[in-house]
């Protein structure tokens, strides 16, 4: 977890009263726990709460010409691990590399101009996927194409000794869950999902425990290291675990136009109608390609009408 701070020691890390920093847990989802009665804070969870609500970067030198490399960054996904290797095999001259930064971070790197393609599956309250983030976090509208939809829910272990049938059992201190890092469209969902709930995540037990992947959530599971953890069912499914659905999310791919038409962006675009993404999504389960590879429009847009 790192280092943990004092209340005292956060306002003054943060440059506000004591006061702020308790408005600051309740409004604005200020990382921090309570032990024995007084509030702490893991800094390393601070620092990224902060990076993440920051505006005005400073402008960075752009991609350089298309010459052979895709930059992905952002929500990690087993499909989308897929096609990046069947991309590598198919072309020789080209190469796609992905950075697991989470959907927020992808949407950070793509506007710092750090990478080509973002893959996000942030949501709304409105239940409109990214674009609203977009509007709070891009300078311009970039263009999406939905990648999928894919089942969202709760990853237990095989046969469901605890019993989980929703997240109101998680509170349940004989459970021990393994939760995904802060950033990533799987943890906002979960937060989400607990808060429509009314559960307190200091009655979760290991909700400050996190890993990166959805795969990691899955196999400590599987080791019996944590009895559930937010995730995909594509993981539940390849590891032999059970599922409990929460919702179909949209998981898209986001594209500065300024990067769309490169060449090797159009050949990564060019397998979301392949047989490779078919027969994988088929056999991993819990996809549903049936928006893949479409160009995607705010709802408000009249070219989505």
């Amino acid at each position: 977890m790192g280092e943990l701070f004092s209340t005292k020691e956060i306002a003054k890390f943060l440059n506000v009263n004591e006061k702020m920093v308790y408005s600051l847990i309740a409004e604005k989802g200020l990382p921090a726990s309570k032990v024995t009665g007084k509030w702490i804070f893991p800094i390393n969870l601070v620092r990224q709460w902060v990076e993440l609500g920051t505006e005005n970067y400073p402008q960075l030198a752009k991609l350089p010409p298309y010459h052979g490399l895709v930059l992905i960054a952002g929500s990690n996904d087993l499909l989308l691990d897929k096609i990046i290797s069947t991309f590598n095999i198919k072309h020789e001259d080209h190469m796609a590399m992905f950075g697991i930064a989470g959907s927020m971070g992808g949407l950070k790197a793509l506007k710092q101009n750090l990478c080509h393609i973002a893959s996000s599956h942030l949501v709304a309250d409105n239940e409109d996927y990214n674009f609203p983030f977009l509007k709070d976090e891009m300078d311009q509208m970039p263009a999406v194409v939905n990648f999928c939809l894919r089942e969202q829910g709760i990853i237990v272990q095989k046969s469901n000794p605890k019993n989980i049938r929703s997240a109101n059992d998680l509170c349940n201190k004989d459970i021990k869950i393994i939760n995904r890092q802060l950033g990533t469209g799987t943890r906002q969902l979960f937060d989400r999902e607990l808060k429509k709930s009314g559960i307190n995540i200091e009655s979760i037990n290991g909700y400050d425990n996190t890993v990166a992947r959805h795969m990691d959530v899955g196999l400590e599971i599987l080791m019996k290291k944590a009895d559930a953890g937010p995730g995909i069912r594509p993981v539940a499914s390849i590891l032999g675990l059970d599922f409990i659905p929460v919702c179909k999310e949209r998981f898209d791919l986001l594209i500065t136009k300024e990067r769309f038409f490169d060449k090797g962006v159009q050949l990564f675009l060019s397998l979301l109608k392949g047989k490779v993404i078919q027969n994988t999504a088929k056999q991993y389960g819990g996809y549903d390609l049936s928006m893949t590879g479409k160009m995607i429009y705010p709802e408000t847009d009249p070219e989505s009408e």
